[in-house]
């Protein structure tokens, strides 16, 4: 381990430390990413360390069980003393662990289990431990948290929402105050003074975007001095007036909770500080860009390219929009942007969808995060596409906004010092975790066996058989008791599931981003006998789903997949919220040929097959899933990596020319 001064502001690394942005070259990216898919085939080298160190970790247990609060207090001075001055050394670590788990006990009165010890181990020493879901993430993270802080490290634990760093961060506040370290909170609508505050703490929980716009905040005060030595040099010449305006302390120790969510899945979209710009003519140019739109002719005047979620004008195209340039003038006669502003218009006409992509609530346009399901309400399209759904959906047209600062979440979070992470599913994206931010990762046996049953898939020709064959399975299920979790991709087929249950007077309950504010109490409810609740992906991470009374009894929850996600991981993350700790539970897919990711994705060979025929669980209408989701995977993977490629190649000019990010 490093020391605990690399690691933390002062003398060695200034008030602002943070690892500096290095090139990775696509050699060593593909090198990287073979030599972690080739590691993750071999037999686990690490279970011998495990088992050492949770020997170590035991050892300290019986002297600490039998100490009172008070010498509990004094082995905790003595031990952040000498990690302050040793450094993070195993000894110390394991002595730590076994601090924390003593502490946690008689606070919470939960004892961290060996699984998470092991999981605990992994962060500590700078991996992605991967931890199937209902295994403790939470309290797991307290052990590598404390560590560090008590080693005088400022520490970020990073969440994908507000509700979970709220919740969080009040659940293990008992376990960091028994340990004298303070627990900062960072959540929407604080000040300035509220957030630096929060981030002078031990321990700050916070999601990744509020993160990372402080972040950005930080960089544009900064400006020019963002180096250390030029920071703090600027500091000494004003008075440290610089400082007194800074939010963050630095990129010290981040351990990130559902790390392929922020990693990964965020990372397809930049992170960026506007302000609006003067836009008093765009509305009209908008809803003129949309009518020019609907007068185009598919296939004649341009092509759809559904992968890319792209348009490409054909020459038919190019010479009609360029007759109305003519008639309209203005910005209109530049071919460039006249093409491109067309381009968009079409993209917001057949690409994004109502209910699907974004909300319409109170005049706003709001987006969907396509993996969570939660409404993204401070987030907006870019090159004027949000302004065009905006026009499309006939609200307000927003002022453009002018970039001042953007960043993507790979070339953030390799810039902390410390790095770490744990989901419950990483195994997928084992590669590019080692090729974009040098993360290994770790698979942790589960505390007790696991028993989710999997149900296989059943694949029909289309979606009013697909849709029966749903509601038959939601009606046994809830003949013999058993709660049922039925997932959907959009708010829209959520509620298309719905109105059917509505239909057969079947009683269920709804999660989707219109109900984020209910939330809590929907989760609550839904693992009670015979309850049914249809929910979007926001019933897929850092939810725990309590059985009912009898409920095990009766098998448990079942969850069914209604569509499959263009993640896999995804999937599983929704699976997990069944057979948690021990308890039974099923899981299934229910698909159809005509669901989206297969239309959208499928090779043309796939989607001309004879399989209309075939049995529901024929391993030839599988394939056809299979295929369209392994290609969606391979399709988000190239745009992250043209993303970084992008964002790498901005810094490289920003650089050069002097100015900021």
């Amino acid at each position: 381990m490093k020391s605990s001064a690399s690691l933390r502001p002062g003398m060695v690394l200034g008030h602002y430390p943070q690892r500096q942005p290095a090139q990775h070259g696509r050699l060593d990216r593909i090198a990287a990413q073979v030599i972690s898919n080739i590691t993750r085939l071999l037999p686990s080298r690490h279970s011998a360390q495990f088992q050492r160190f949770i020997h170590q970790v035991d050892r300290y247990a019986p002297g600490l069980q039998q100490c009172s609060d008070e010498a509990l207090i004094a082995t905790r001075q003595r031990l952040r003393e000498a990690l302050s001055i040793e450094g993070m050394t195993d000894k110390h670590i394991a002595h730590c662990f076994a601090l924390i788990r003593e502490v946690a006990d008689r606070t919470l009165g939960m004892r961290h289990f060996n699984s998470q010890l092991m999981g605990g181990w992994a962060m500590v020493h700078g991996h992605v431990a991967e931890m199937q879901t209902g295994e403790g993430k939470t309290l797991t993270a307290t052990l590598p948290a404390c560590t560090a802080a008590l080693s005088g490290i400022p520490v970020h634990i990073i969440t994908v929402n507000d509700y979970l760093a709220q919740r969080d961060s009040e659940w293990m506040r008992p376990v960091y105050s028994a340990l004298g370290l303070s627990v900062g909170l960072i959540s929407e609508g604080m000040t300035p003074e509220q957030r630096r505050a929060a981030y002078a703490s031990d321990v700050t929980y916070c999601t990744n975007k509020q993160l990372v716009f402080d972040y950005l905040k930080d960089r544009i005060v900064m400006g020019h001095n963002s180096g250390p030595l030029r920071f703090e040099l600027d500091s000494l010449c004003n008075d440290g007036k610089q400082q007194s305006q800074i939010l963050l302390r630095g990129l010290c120790f981040a351990i990130v909770d559902e790390a392929d969510s922020v990693l990964v899945d965020e990372a397809r979209t930049p992170l960026i500080i506007s302000r609006p710009s003067d836009t008093r003519k765009e509305p009209q140019i908008y809803e003129q860009a949309l009518e020019m739109a609907t007068e185009l002719e598919p296939l004649s005047d341009f092509k759809l390219i559904q992968q890319e979620r792209a348009v490409e004008l054909t020459r038919q195209g190019k010479d009609k929009i360029a007759g109305y340039g003519e008639t309209l003038g203005g910005i209109w006669r530049g071919q460039r942007h006249r093409e491109s502003l067309i381009r968009q218009a079409l993209s917001a006409l057949h690409f994004f969808i109502r209910d699907t992509h974004y909300l319409v609530q109170d005049g706003k346009v709001l987006i969907i995060d396509e993996y969570t399901g939660r409404l993204m309400p401070d987030r907006s399209w870019e090159q004027g596409l949000h302004q065009l759904i905006e026009a499309k959906e006939g609200c307000e047209i927003s002022a453009q906004p002018e970039t001042l600062a953007r960043i993507s979440y790979q070339r953030f979070f390799r810039r902390y010092l410390h790095l770490s992470g744990m989901t419950g599913t990483a195994r997928e994206i084992t590669g590019e975790l080692s090729a974009v931010y040098g993360l290994g990762s770790l698979v942790i046996p589960t505390h007790k066996p696991q028993l989710r049953q999997n149900l296989g898939s059943r694949v029909y020709p289309d979606l009013d058989r697909k849709y029966n064959a749903i509601l038959a399975r939601i009606h046994e299920m809830r003949e013999v008791g058993r709660p049922v979790l039925v997932g959907t991709r959009s708010v829209a087929a959520s509620e298309q599931l719905s109105q059917l249950l509505d239909e057969l007077s079947v009683p269920h309950s709804v999660l989707n981003a219109r109900q984020d504010l209910e939330e809590a109490e929907i989760i609550a409810q839904a693992g009670k006998r015979g309850r049914v609740t249809v929910a979007t992906n926001m019933a897929g991470r850092g939810t725990d789903i309590h059985l009912g009374e009898s409920v095990s009894a009766l098998g448990g929850l079942h969850v069914i997949a209604t569509e499959q996600h263009e993640a896999s991981r995804i999937d599983r993350q929704l699976f997990g919220r069944s057979a948690r700790q021990g308890d039974p539970g099923s899981y299934e897919y229910i698909l159809s040929l005509e669901d989206e990711i297969v239309q959208k994705f499928s090779p043309r060979w796939v989607l001309q097959l004879q399989v209309h025929t075939l049995s529901p669980r024929s391993h030839l209408r599988k394939l056809c899933t299979r295929v369209a989701q392994g290609v969606a995977e391979h399709r988000h993977a190239q745009i992250r990596k043209e993303l970084l490629r992008i964002d790498e190649h901005l810094g490289n000019m920003l650089s050069y020319s002097g100015q900021q990010e």
